[in-house]
């Protein structure tokens, strides 16, 4: 292929190719060329321009396929426009010629048209630069059509279009011919040309005048002609066609009006009579109608009807919604007059009824629904209202006159009743998309909504009463808090109007609706309202029998109550059940004996009642058992099913009580079997065993009556097809925009299409399709389905003789039908059988016999072959079932053999589709069936077949079943990939456009090959190219295509290549295509354009978003109007798109697509993201509701501004989103926190202003969060006050988000306050209007979560600016108080459990907050430093905010511990359910537990936490008597803590109180850490470990946990698990600092024990004393039953979690193994250095045995940290963990059970080997030291040395070890080592103990003398080698104060000569370095000091030595000015050295 990439054909490799190949070459050739000659210079192209001319016809003349011979013209126009055009004109009279040629025969024809093609394609291009050559062409190509077949029609259309578009208005001399032509193609044979000639004519009006003036009429009627036997393209086209014409009509202004008297300007009222007369009469003339009219005969065909309907909604769309919102009010009262009047009196009026009332609905809903924005939808609906009004008076007139006769049968009334079905659904939908946004419409009396609505309930038609109920369920979902309202009102209707039988039927509907809707409204109905319903329905049950007038009614009533309930779900009926089951058992006979004699007694209206009643409570199990599925135990089930026989008896009795009673009881006995069938459809077939065979034999009566005449397959069959096979079938069948009005074409004429009055207990049913009305089909269809469906389950249950028999009987029946009556029962036996295999292959089940085998068959063969094409489909799909429960791979090839056979020899088109099909479905199941010899023969018939061009049908199956077959055989296939390939090609190139369904099929091929080859698609071979190659030129082929679905296919395959193959996709092509489409009229496309720009965002969002706004700037008009892209880019595409699709999936793709393009270009395109986020909030938000921004706005002056600029509305340029949707507008603020996210984890400047305004000035371009914080406040305030509840959710997520984001960033204007603080007016505002009395709980619980984040964020230090948001909190405390009887009646009691909670747990967060700001506030500051004011006003506020929270502290811990209480009983295990207060809890009631208990899990944690910090306040333990007895003798809530009054019990003691609530907050606590969920959040475990900190900070719990040894046991495994299953270092912290506290209780207990027994023994002997503490005398610490023991589990794991080494099994050995030690990270230091200080205080809870049994495990633990983390860092510190462990030793060795006499020596023995491993770290056996830090190991040994009695580290042995360490490091040339050696022995030799310190002083005094004296041979060069000198000086200075008097002069004279050694004289003094310098200064200080002190030796040292005295006095000479001036810095250069040892002495020494 790469020979075809040039400008000239490369003729030689052509020739060498062959014949498909060459039309490969060719093809891409010419897609090359196009690219290419755009990309060429002019003059380069006109040089070739010649030869290229030359090629281009010569292929022109080699008849070339469909897409080449476009492809062909598309170039040939292109080469002329840019090259030169003197030889156009030859070209054009060589097509010409051509066209004109005699020659017919079909290989010739190729030629002609794309002849044909060229004109069209030329004219196009050049236009008006061709002259007058047009009329020629024109009139040649007209002529040329009379005598030319389908495919020339259909491109002379195509061309004529093309040229009218080129010339524009030059063309109209021809106008009136190519009209004539396209007048008669647009009734065309063939619908492809319909289609080309509605887009000639299209274009023709344009310019042509008389369309849509003169001639408007007859276009009208050539349309309604036109819709006649179309199909869906032509309606669209058509459609479109005479919508925008009769729009033009009436927005144009006619050219020279005023010279041409003759036009008139059309006006609305005629263009709507015209379509009107269309939509009523069809295309028949007036005249004929009216004949029939009379006649009753007329009944428009139902595709004229729907094709009308479409052209209605084109022709407002075209008009816009502008024009639509003034005009509204005729438009209505038209299209509603068109209902009325659009059935004659024949007996087909119900069903045409049902379907104009559709075509309607459909009408209003696109133009209502789909044009209008959300105000001016609320004013549609308020004109829909007084439509309403209007009808019922005139209902009212019609009901008022005369008798019951004349009254009921007044046309008027007839009339209006369709008109007012379609106004309350039209109504109900409206107000449904508005949602909570329709509020104000409600509220609005003048419009009066609810009332009319009410008032139709009453209506005499049924559909009436059914429609307003419909509406009723939709105000319902819409606004939650109108549903318990609505319930009463029309329960109490019900109640008080029971004598009227349209009140019973309409408020019964009303009610059942209302009930239906509460599965939408999460905050649900009260739970009582179903006791209330329950009792209604009794009653009208029971009554019923009372009044004959009302017995029907009143039964269907009360059923349909009960039916209704069942909907509420297991909670609601499992109250109820009892009485319902009684109920049901009641309303049959309990034996067939009373069958018998019900049987002789009835009458006509009794049977009617009775099966109505019957068939009522049928319904109601149904509901029963799908509903409430939980409650089917088998106590239930064995209580369900004695009626059940009787009802299976009465249901073979009904053919002989009809023949009885006639026709009346025909509609009831149908709907009873039907509900019969669907009950026992849902029940498990073991329940009805008994009369399995009397069931069969019923089911198949019913599916063979002989009384159904027309079949409905489309209602049966699609269910038991596959989906994938439906596509080749019918475009209706698949999903469209209009699906609810195609619908009804699908089921044919006779039939009438779903509607709500065919079964009214599909009332309160879930929609299956979304939101619009159910659509349930008449009786006698919907019984056949639930008799199908039920017999494949009732055959699959009988025994095998009962089954052959049914079957042969169903055969039999089918044989004995003639005529169209065969067919009917021939399609509903096979759906049935099917239905049966279905069930058979899903449940395993086994089919029997050979002969029933051989009997299903037959049965399935005849299907295959059956003239009715769903047949055949599903009869494929039952072939492989068959295949797949037979499973015997002989029968299957059998099978496979039959269809081979038929497909050779059968040549109908009938046979060869239905086997071809055959053969697909059986792969499908099968897999390669087996064989790949089988594969081979398979592929090779459908090959022959799909080639067969006589028959497109043929084709089109072939090719979808050998989609299967590849699709199945997966890697088998990839043998025939290539032939495939080539043969896909051909036809793609070859097959005429108008079979679009063949070049479907063919996508649907080339997809599976694509995903069969795989990522081997990426490969380099030349096969592999090749096969690329051609993949891509195939999906090029089918771009091109006219057809839409073929495009869908298209980019369906480019999607799979760019998954597999991404490099070779040309990126920029592709995402034009999909840009183009991105508003497609065509579903299925749109959806095809969405999951491929899906796919596509996730990998590479950037490029794809350029390449859009490439696209955009380029294309001139190709872009799609919709779709914005150039100005708002395709984020803002797909948003504004995301407003208007309605397609669930669609939208569902929007989104994702969105949100891919959010996570990885947000950052990048930061403003563009909020502006267009800010645009769609700010379109539609409506400032008038909020009237002022704070009320406190007034007083400052600075902060107003603010607020205020939210009130202004910015009227810029037009916006572009108009009126967005409140969902959209949800969805951007969904987005702006998702921004916000994803900035979180970029780069910390977008939370930093300083940071961001200085990276700013760097780049302009940089763009950052925080820079647009006002944008965020002003979207989160617009969308917290908008009058959507959802959007005001979102709205106050975002302000939440954006409070805990920026609450902690400095204002760097204003040091010390923080950038948040300037919007508090802003805050304030939008959290007001949340806590109104009418706002819904939901919206309440939110606000106050982010009141308590606003307050605890510390933003405002000012309480008088706090009080705002804290006087919300106290305004819902105050509502909360009354408990859970206070608060709303319109919800479910669990809404206001969630409200009370939600209020509850903001205090908490609040309380916390103050409390840890007043802790943090009272520790002593360490600085000074700073002004007294600063300091009043910081404690202000931290106090402040306590003060705030302290005045309600009374009222919220009595609630906070209610609630506690709640949830500690709610978190009980079942088994405890019946030990549970009746009446519920203090917030919640029994009922409703189960919903409550999520509400509770949401916040008990944090109200722990705050309950805990309360107690702790108060110190659990009452300071004021009259407080606590006030406090205990007011019952708080019924279950007050441990207080009942109720019990009449003594008040409990102080005393009992406080261990009851220290029990409840440990219960819960513990009771939650110990089975932590996965879903567990961190909030709640670290809330909850707080909690425990907080209560164990204070004395009296630590002594109860203390004395309670298993309860700390427990509290520790429970903080172990925690420790293990959640890695989280906070967590981990927490959990380790309640381990501290629970030891410290111990010891405290243990101290406390030990005091009392001295206390009590006085004077005893001390050895009698018993042994406290773990380990008692034997020291033995046993598993689980030991503090000790646990702890040491607990820290040994979090040791081990940071340093596996330390564990011995780890490291294979016991020792010490030296290690590479290393450094922890923060975390894991705190962790480390936090268990090590647990583990030292261990041994203070142990006795003295005790003690000894874990000291080696503390001491290798210890030794072991210091070990692995011994770390040198810079600077000589210590690591944090080293830090730690130095310290937990200190503690251990100074532990008083090292002196106890019991343990002294043990611990010493102990103690000696610890050392011993610490000198063994410093040099292990194996010789290697791993760079471990000396200064902390031996810090270590001076610990040891200074802290354990002598005789632990006096042996000998050890001792000489300890100094050979000393003496090594003072060898060490590290300045910083010897500072520090020098320190430590500074220590040692100070240790009083002579013992001790004596033989260090021996061992190393002398040699600090001697480095002392290297003072001269050493340059001092910094600081610290001056540190060093001067720490050896003050070793020795103590020296001289420790030792013995004989001893120290001579040390004095050792002194003396060093100090005098450092001296400088004068000269050197001003040469020296700064060291050198303070060193001398140093010495000569000391000098001065010690001289006085011992002056005899210093005196006799001088003497003896006069160099020392000359040196001496030189330097007091020379220092004696300097001195004075030099002072302060010697002592600044002495504080490193002693500062550096303070701090060493306090942390271990």
């Amino acid at each position: 292929m790469e020979s075809a990439h040039s400008l000239l054909l490369n003729e030689e490799a052509y020739n060498q190719l062959g014949e498909v190949q060459k039309a490969e070459f060719i093809f891409e050739w010419l897609r090359y060329l196009e690219k290419l000659l755009l990309a060429t210079s002019r003059n380069d192209v006109r040089e070739k321009q010649k030869s290229l001319v030359e090629q281009l016809l010569y292929l022109l003349n080699s008849s070339p396929g469909p897409p080449t011979r476009k492809l062909l013209a598309k170039n040939l126009a292109i080469l002329y426009s840019i090259g030169d055009t003197f030889s156009v004109y030859e070209t054009i009279d060589k097509c010409n010629d051509l066209i004109r040629s005699k020659d017919d025969s079909p290989s010739y024809l190729p030629t002609k048209l794309a002849a044909v093609v060229c004109l069209g394609s030329l004219y196009k291009k050049l236009g008006r630069i061709l002259g007058n050559t047009f009329t020629d062409t024109v009139g040649n190509i007209l002529k040329a059509m009379k005598s030319a077949e389908s495919q020339g029609r259909y491109e002379i259309m195509l061309s004529l279009q093309n040229i009218l578009k080129g010339l524009g208005a030059a063309a109209t001399p021809c106008h009136r011919d190519i009209y004539k032509a396209a007048r008669s193609c647009l009734t065309d044979r063939s619908m492809a040309v319909r289609c080309a000639a509605a887009k000639c004519l299209l274009e023709l009006q344009n310019e042509a005048i008389f369309m849509w003036s003169t001639d408007l009429d007859s276009v009208a009627t050539l349309c309604f002609k036109s819709f006649e036997g179309s199909n869906y393209d032509v309606r669209i086209s058509v459609s479109k066609l005479l919508g925008t014409i009769l729009a033009k009509a009436i927005i144009s202004k006619h050219p020279g009006a005023a010279s041409r008297q003759s036009t008139r300007r059309v006006t609305l009222e005629e263009v709507l009579e015209l379509l009107g007369t269309g939509f009523l009469r069809g295309s028949s003339g007036f005249l004929r109608a009216s004949g029939d009219m009379l006649k009753g005969t007329s009944s428009v065909s139902r595709d004229v009807r729907v094709g009308v309907t479409q052209a209605y909604v084109v022709f407002i769309s075209t008009l816009g919604g502008g024009w639509l919102e003034k005009n509204f009010a005729a438009f209505l009262s038209h299209v509603l007059s068109l209902v009325s009047q659009s059935h004659s009196k024949a007996a087909q009026a119900q069903i045409d009824a049902v379907c104009s009332r559709r075509c309607v609905s459909f009408v209003l809903r696109a133009t209502i629904g789909g044009l209008l924005g959300e105000k001016a939808q609320i004013a549609a609906a308020k004109e829909i209202c007084q439509a309403i009004w209007k009808l019922k008076k005139v209902m009212d007139a019609g009901m008022s006159d005369g008798n019951l006769e004349t009254r009921l049968a007044s046309t008027d009334v007839a009339a209006s009743q369709h008109m007012l079905v379609c106004a309350l659904q039209e109504l109900g939908n409206l107000i449904h998309g508005l949602g909570t946004t329709a509020a104000p419409l409600l509220l609005d009396s003048s419009a009066g909504l609810l009332d009319s609505v009410i008032s139709v309930i009453l209506h005499p038609s049924v559909s009436v009463r059914l429609a307003a109920a419909w509406c009723l369920h939709c105000i319902a979902v819409a606004l939650p808090s109108y549903l318990t309202p609505l319930l009463d009102r029309c329960l109490e209707r019900l109640s008080v109007h029971k004598s009227s039988p349209e009140a019973v039927t309409g408020f019964s509907f009303a009610v059942a609706a209302l009930l239906g809707a509460v599965k939408h409204c999460p905050l649900g109905i009260p739970h009582g309202k179903g006791k209330i319903i329950m009792t209604l329905a009794e009653d009208l049950l029971c009554s019923a029998a009372q009044n004959s007038r009302l017995s029907a009614q009143r039964t269907q009533a009360g059923w349909l109550l009960i039916a209704a309930l069942m909907t509420l779900g297991p909670a609601v009926v499992s109250h109820h059940l009892a009485r319902v089951l009684l109920l049901w058992k009641c309303v049959f006979p309990a034996s067939p004996k009373d069958l018998e004699t019900e049987k002789s007694r009835g009458d006509s209206f009794t049977w009617q009642v009775t099966l109505e009643g019957r068939a009522g409570a049928l319904c109601a199990m149904k509901s029963f058992v799908s509903y409430c599925g939980d409650l089917l135990t088998d106590e239930v089930i064995q209580r369900l099913l004695p009626p059940l026989p009787c009802a299976v008896d009465l249901l073979t009795q009904l053919s002989s009580i009809l023949k009885t009673y006639g026709s009346p009881l025909k509609t009831p006995s149908v709907i009873y079997r039907q509900r019969l069938y669907e009950l026992l459809a849902l029940l498990p077939p073991e329940t009805y065993e008994g009369n399995l065979c009397a069931i069969l034999r019923e089911l198949a009566a019913d599916l063979t009556t002989s009384e159904i005449q027309v079949a409905a397959s489309t209602f049966l069959l699609p269910p038991l097809c596959h989906q994938d096979d439906l596509l080749i079938l019918n475009p209706l069948l698949q999903e469209t925009d209009h699906r609810f009005i195609e619908e009804q074409l699908l089921l044919g004429n006779g039939i009438a299409c779903g509607s709500l009055e065919f079964d009214p207990y599909s009332i309160y049913e879930k929609d299956v399709e979304g939101n619009s009305v159910p659509k349930p089909l008449p009786p006698a269809l919907s019984v056949i389905s639930s008799a199908a469906k039920l017999f494949g389950i009732v055959c699959a249950h009988v025994g095998e003789a009962q089954r052959l028999v049914t079957l042969e009987q169903l055969l039999s029946s089918i044989k004995n039908t003639k005529g169209a009556r065969q067919q009917v029962v021939q399609l509903h036996v096979v759906s049935s059988v099917s239905g049966f295999l279905k069930y058979v292959s899903g449940s395993k089940g086994n089919l029997g016999s050979e002969e029933i085998r051989r009997l299903v068959l037959t049965l399935v063969i005849g299907a295959l072959e059956s003239s009715n094409p769903l047949l055949r489909c599903a009869a494929a799909e039952a072939w492989a079932k068959l295949a797949q429960v037979v499973d015997d791979g002989a029968f299957t090839a059998g099978l496979a053999q039959v269809s081979f056979d038929k497909l050779k020899s059968a040549r109908d088109v009938v046979t060869r589709t239905g086997h071809a099909l055959a053969l697909g479905s059986l792969h499908r199941y099968l897999g390669g069936v087996s064989s790949s010899q089988h594969l081979s023969s398979c592929v090779g018939v459908l090959y022959t077949l799909s080639q067969d061009n006589t028959s497109p049908d043929v084709q089109t199956w072939a090719l979808h079943s050998l989609s299967l077959i590849i699709d199945s055989a997966g890697p088998l296939y990839k043998v025939h990939v290539e032939p495939t390939l080539s043969l896909i090609i051909m036809l793609l190139l070859n097959v005429p456009p108008t079979h679009a369904e063949v070049h479907q099929s063919l996508g649907r091929c080339l997809n599976v090959l694509i995903t069969t080859l795989g990522p081997e698609l990426q490969g380099n071979s030349a096969s592999m190219s090749t096969l690329r190659t051609s993949c891509l030129l195939g999906c090029a082929v089918m771009q091109d295509n006219p057809d839409c679905l073929v495009q869908a296919q298209a980019i369906y395959c480019l999607q799979q290549l760019h998954m597999f193959a991404p490099r070779y996709v040309n990126l920029s092509s592709l995402v034009s295509c999909l840009c183009v489409n991105l508003c497609s009229p065509y579903l299925l496309l749109r959806r095809a354009v969405l999951a491929c720009l899906r796919q596509l965002m996730q990998r590479e969002a950037a490029e794809v978003s350029e390449h859009a706004a490439m696209f955009a700037k380029d294309s001139k008009e190709e872009c799609t109007p919709d779709a914005n892209i150039r100005e708002v880019g395709l984020e803002g595409a797909l948003l504004s798109l995301l407003d208007k699709e309605t397609d669930q999936r669609l939208c569902h793709d929007i989104k994702e697509t969105l949100h891919h393009m959010l996570t990885s270009m947000a950052v990048e395109k930061l403003s563009l993201w909020l502006k267009l986020c800010k645009d769609v909030l700010a379109a539609s938000a409506d400032f008038t509701t909020i009237t002022s921004v704070d009320t406190m706005q007034e007083e400052e002056g600075d902060k107003g501004d603010d607020g205020s600029v939210l009130t202004t509305r910015s009227d810029e340029k037009s916006h572009p989103f108009t009126n967005p949707r409140w969902a959209t507008r949800v969805f951007a603020a969904e987005c702006v926190c998702k921004i916000i996210s994803q900035c979180e984890k970029a780069d910390s400047a977008h939370f930093d202003i300083i940071l961001a305004q200085e990276m700013k000035k760097r780049d302009s371009r940089n763009d950052f969060l925080v820079l647009h914080l006002a944008d965020l406040i002003r979207m989160a305030f617009m969308a917290a006050t908008d009058h959507s509840d959802q959007l005001r959710l979102s709205g106050l997520e975002t302000l939440l988000v954006v409070i805990r984001r920026f609450a902690s960033v400095p204002e760097p204007e204003f040091p010390g306050h923080v950038i948040l603080e300037q919007y508090q007016a802003n805050v304030g505002a939008a959290l007001r209007p949340a806590f109104t009395a009418e706002t819904p709980p939901d919206v309440t619980a939110k606000a106050c979560q982010v009141c308590s984040a606003w307050i605890a964020s510390g933003v405002v230090s000012d309480l008088n600016d706090l009080r705002r948001v804290h006087q919300l909190l106290v305004s819902s405390l105050t509502k909360i108080q009354a408990g859970k009887e206070a608060l709303s009646h319109f919800y479910n009691e669990s809404a206001s459990t969630m409200e009370i909670l939600a209020v509850l747990k903001a205090w908490a967060e609040v309380y916390i907050v103050a409390v840890q700001r007043h802790k943090n506030h009272r520790q002593p500051l360490k600085t000074p430093t700073g002004s007294e004011e600063s300091d009043k006003s910081g404690s202000c506020s931290s106090d402040g905010l306590l003060d705030l929270v302290h005045t309600d502290l009374g009222t919220l811990s009595r609630l906070w511990l209610a609630a506690l209480q709640d949830f500690a009983l709610l978190t009980l295990p079942s088994e405890f359910a019946s030990q549970l207060p009746i009446e519920g809890g203090a917030f919640y009631t029994a009922e409703t537990s189960e919903n409550a208990k999520l509400h509770y899990s949401n916040s008990w944690a944090l109200i722990l936490h705050a309950t805990a910090l309360w107690l702790t306040s108060t110190g659990l333990v009452v300071a004021d008597p009259d407080e606590g007895a006030a406090h205990l003798s007011r019952p708080v809530t019924p279950t007050s803590m441990g207080q009942g009054s109720s019990s009449g019990e003594t008040v409990k003691s102080p005393e009992d109180v406080y261990t009851d609530r220290f029990h409840l907050i440990l219960g819960i606590s513990v009771e939650f850490l110990c089975s932590l969920r996965a879903d567990a959040t961190m909030e709640s475990i670290t809330a909850c470990l707080h909690a425990l900190q907080a209560l164990l900070d204070v004395p009296w719990p630590r002594c109860k946990v203390g004395s309670d040894h298993d309860l700390g046991i427990e509290l520790l495994n429970v903080l172990h698990r925690v420790i293990l299953t959640r890695e989280s270092p906070s967590i981990q912290l927490a959990s380790l600092e309640v381990v501290r506290q629970i030891i410290c209780a111990a010891q405290e207990h243990v101290k406390e024990k030990r005091r009392s027994a001295e206390v009590d023994d006085g004077a005893a002997e001390k050895e009698t004393l018993p042994e406290f503490g773990e380990g008692k005398d034997t020291g033995g610490l046993v598993p689980g039953k030991s503090l000790v023991f646990a702890t040491l589990e607990l820290c040994v794991c979090i040791l081990v979690r940071q340093l596996p080494e330390l564990n011995p099994k780890l490291t294979g050995s016991p020792g010490m193994r030296a290690a590479k030690p290393q450094m922890l990270s923060e975390d894991g230091g705190r962790l480390v250095s936090t268990a090590l200080i647990i583990l030292s205080e261990l041994p203070a809870v142990c006795s003295p045995e005790g003690s000894i049994s874990v000291l080696p495990t503390i001491l290798y633990l210890t030794i072991g940290v210091l070990r692995e983390t011994a770390v040198k860092l810079p600077g000589g510190q210590l690591s944090s963990t080293v830090a730690a462990s130095l310290q937990a030793l200190k503690a251990i060795l100074s532990s008083p059970m090292a002196r106890a006499e019991k343990s002294h020596t043990a611990w010493t023995d102990l103690l000696r080997s610890a050392l011993t491993t610490v000198l063994d770290c410093w040099d292990p056996a194996d010789g290697t030291n791993q760079g471990l830090d000396e200064v902390s190991l031996l810090t270590a040994i001076t610990v040891f040395i200074l802290s354990t009695s002598p005789e632990v580290s006096t042996i000998p042995c050890l001792q000489e070890r300890c100094i050979d360490k000393f003496k090594a490091t003072l060898a060490i040339k590290d300045s910083l080592v010897q500072i520090k050696t020098y320190q430590l022995l500074h220590s040692i030799f100070q240790y009083p103990n002579p013992v001790v310190s004596y033989p260090y002083i021996h061992s190393l005094a002398s040699s600090i003398v001697e480095k002392l004296r290297e003072v001269d041979k050493r340059k001092l060069e910094d600081s610290a080698e001056l540190q060093v000198f001067q720490e050896g000086i003050k070793v020795l200075e103590a020296l001289v104060t420790v030792a013995e008097e004989q001893h120290r002069s001579q040390l004095v004279a050792c002194l003396l000569p060093i100090l005098v050694s450092f001296l400088l004289d004068e000269n050197a003094l001003g040469t020296a370095s700064a060291a050198r310098r303070s060193l001398h200064d140093f010495a000569l200080q000391n000098l001065m000091h010690i001289g006085p002190q011992f002056s005899s030796v210093f005196k006799s040292v001088m003497a003896s030595s006069p160099t020392l005295k000359a040196r001496l006095e030189a330097a007091i000479k020379g220092n004696q000015e300097s001195v004075k001036g030099q002072l302060p810095t010697s002592k600044a250069s002495k504080n490193p050295g002693r500062n550096a040892s303070i701090q060493l002495k306090t942390s271990f020494l």
